[in-house]
């Protein structure tokens, strides 16, 4: 089922590697030309036009953009009782661990009478959006809302897409998620037009203003992929999300049945999805695909799974060594790595490039996405050579406040003055003897 790449007995350059590896191909600049009419028409209308697009591709036409909260606490008593348990838990571990990544303020003493602080300021507002396509994820709900809650944000809005089968509403599950959080403000609006109305802001259909936000975080498809595009810059972004994607490292001791189950869980997401095995070893490779043959044909979303498997962005990678499988996975720098080798811990412990990193048997990327406490908002697409996944820090801004008496000014003056002048910008220098008679 898996398409096979021969790396045995040689060592293919960075480049070589980037051009030889699967990978998901997501034209973004493809859909731009759909999409920025769509931004467009938001900016000069407003709900007006998110309605209407929403209308459009949802097939459903909300009475109002922002939720009434008495629909949250609804939804929240009517949730069975054992995803109530999941989800609770779930906040608790993700809230210990983000937690743990609040910055505090640190002051540097340069010279005497001379200090830098930087300060950690949590973004004002921020919009956190939560697909609705293909699957529901109250889970996004949770990876978005606990690190800007610990971050110390003060104003957030959840935007996922309406429901024609739930009344015009988010899924009933979003609703009951953004309750137990604490989330008052829910607006049922998805695709590019949520990406649009949360940067530019309107007013709702009963006259009610709805604030634009500074930044949006939270995964979506290629259109509001490119929404994000275009509007980042007016509001910040947390990345340009792509198809998920798994990469496993294994060899000889890994156990098939554990390495199928859980490629074939992230081909579950959709049809672009990307799932990779890198390994040593022949023998796993045979299993694996015994077993993926056995294993997709039992599963529910067998079709979907099937057309993710076999296309072009999933495969599997032989190589001759462990090293040599670190060198692909780093190249492949995936969204989700699992490790499962002998010495499993140390052999994660090498690995420069990846979005999060499970070790061994027992840490399937299923833990991360629900409940070990990690961000499950990683980015895709060979992005984690250069950037991270969801956290405290996204919705943290580093402020450097200068603090200089006089004297310590005019201990560098001089070399100020002297940097000014190189740069042939001498007002520059001249700010700062101006304050001292025109002298240095």
């Amino acid at each position: 089922m898996l398409r096979r790449t021969d790396l045995r007995g040689r060592v293919p350059s960075a480049a070589e590697l980037r051009a030889t590896l699967p990978r998901a191909e997501v034209d973004v600049d493809a859909v731009l030309h759909q999409v920025r009419p769509v931004v467009e028409a938001v900016r000069a209308t407003g709900v007006t036009a998110a309605l209407e697009y929403t209308e459009r591709f949802d097939g459903v036409r909300p009475a109002a953009i922002r939720v009434p909260v008495a629909k949250l606490g609804e939804s929240l008593a009517a949730l069975d009782p054992a995803v109530r348990d999941a989800l609770e838990e779930s906040i608790r571990r993700a809230t210990l661990v983000h937690a743990d990544q609040r910055r505090v303020d640190k002051t540097t003493q340069v010279v005497p009478g001379g200090t830098v602080t930087e300060r950690w300021v949590p973004v004002g507002r921020v919009g956190l959006y939560v697909p609705g396509g293909l699957a529901v994820y109250p889970s996004s709900v949770i990876m978005n809302v606990v690190p800007a809650q610990q971050a110390g944000v003060e104003s957030l809005v959840v935007c996922s897409p309406p429901q024609a089968e739930f009344g015009g509403l988010p899924h009933p599950a979003i609703l009951a998620a953004c309750e137990l959080l604490g989330v008052t403000e829910v607006w049922a609006v998805g695709g590019a037009q949520a990406i649009a109305l949360a940067a530019y802001g309107g007013t709702d259909t009963d006259g009610a203003e709805l604030t634009p936000v500074d930044l949006i975080t939270g995964p979506g498809n290629v259109y509001v992929t490119a929404a994000k595009r275009l509007l980042r810059g007016l509001v910040g972004i947390d990345s340009e999300a792509g198809p998920t994607e798994i990469a496993v490292l294994a060899d000889e001791t890994a156990d098939p049945v554990h390495v199928a189950a859980d490629l074939i869980s992230q081909a579950e997401h959709d049809t672009l999805a990307a799932s990779v095995l890198v390994t040593t070893s022949v023998a796993l490779a045979e299993a694996v695909d015994a077993e993926l043959g056995r294993q997709v044909a039992a599963t529910k979303h067998t079709e979907r799974i099937r057309i993710a498997l076999g296309g072009p962005q999933s495969g599997c990678v032989l190589v001759s060594t462990v090293d040599d499988g670190l060198r692909v996975v780093d190249a492949y720098a995936a969204e989700h790595l699992e490790i499962q080798t002998v010495d499993a811990a140390a052999v994660a412990a090498r690995v420069r490039n990846a979005g999060a990193i499970f070790v061994g048997a027992y840490a399937p990327v299923s833990l991360g996405d629900y409940c070990a406490g990690s961000n499950h908002v990683l980015p895709t697409g060979g992005c984690a050579r250069h950037s991270s996944g969801l956290s405290v820090q996204t919705f943290l801004r580093g402020i450097h406040v200068i603090d200089y008496s006089e004297a310590a000014l005019r201990e560098v003056a001089a070399q100020v003055v002297a940097l000014a002048d190189a740069e042939d910008l001498p007002a520059h220098g001249q700010a700062v003897t101006a304050r001292f008679g025109g002298a240095s």
